[in-house]
């Protein structure tokens, strides 16, 4: 029976004995027992050998760290979160702008939609909903005829029957921003139209500038 115990002994001498030769070997930091094979030396349950320079927070940056002692880590110590994925740009929004002749909407000097007014808004409608629709600018103009206060509310009309219809064709009326800019910006030149008085010459001459710029903004 001594013979046993004394034989006992001397294996856990020769074990804390290997466990002394292999912590000597230990390099810098490292907060486990390393063999000379540079593994970690477990104890006969499977344990990890610690050195007395064990702590969680040295644990946590020891390379045997989530091998030996994980349930005592932190979760993103030993479970990193997956990488995000790159975002994909998306479409960038592009515009789709029309310009549609005032006296096709309206007769002249009027608010009130003309049946080819209509028409020409029915396809403004159908091409909204072939995209991903952000945004309609509706903006309508007028000639240099009367007065600029007139004309900026008539051009404020325009655009406000503009986006009644475009609402009754089943646009979302969030979406359709509207503006009266009268006589501010005509396209024709200067001396394109020459005359003070509104003669039907001059009148016709002037059709470029009584219009409405509609503006489709969206992703396809």
């Amino acid at each position: 029976m001594k013979s046993k115990i004394i034989t006992t002994l001397l294996a856990s001498i020769g074990l804390f004995a290997a466990a002394g030769a292999a912590q000597a070997q230990t390099a810098g930091d490292r907060v486990y027992v390393i063999d000379q094979r540079g593994e970690v030396v477990l104890s006969g349950t499977g344990l990890c050998w610690r050195t007395g320079f064990w702590t969680p927070a040295a644990a946590a940056k020891d390379p045997a760290g989530c091998k030996c002692d994980k349930d005592l880590l932190p979760k993103e110590v030993c479970e990193p979160a997956a990488p995000r994925a790159a975002a994909v740009p998306g479409a960038k929004p592009t515009g789709d702008k029309i310009t549609i002749a005032a006296d096709a909407l309206f007769d002249f000097d009027k608010a009130i939609l003309r049946p080819e007014g209509k028409k020409r808004l029915d396809e403004v409608a159908a091409k909204s909903k072939e995209i991903k629709l952000e945004v309609i600018l509706a903006v309508g103009h007028t000639d240099r005829f009367g007065s600029v206060a007139y004309n900026m509310k008539l051009s404020d009309r325009r655009a406000a029957a503009v986006k009644s219809y475009l609402v009754s064709k089943g646009v979302d009326a969030n979406r359709i921003y509207t503006e009266g800019k009268g006589p501010k910006n005509p396209v024709t030149k200067p001396d394109q139209c020459p005359g003070k008085k509104a003669t039907k010459a001059v009148i016709a001459c002037l059709q470029p500038d009584r219009r409405v710029d509609i503006e489709l903004i969206g992703t396809k």
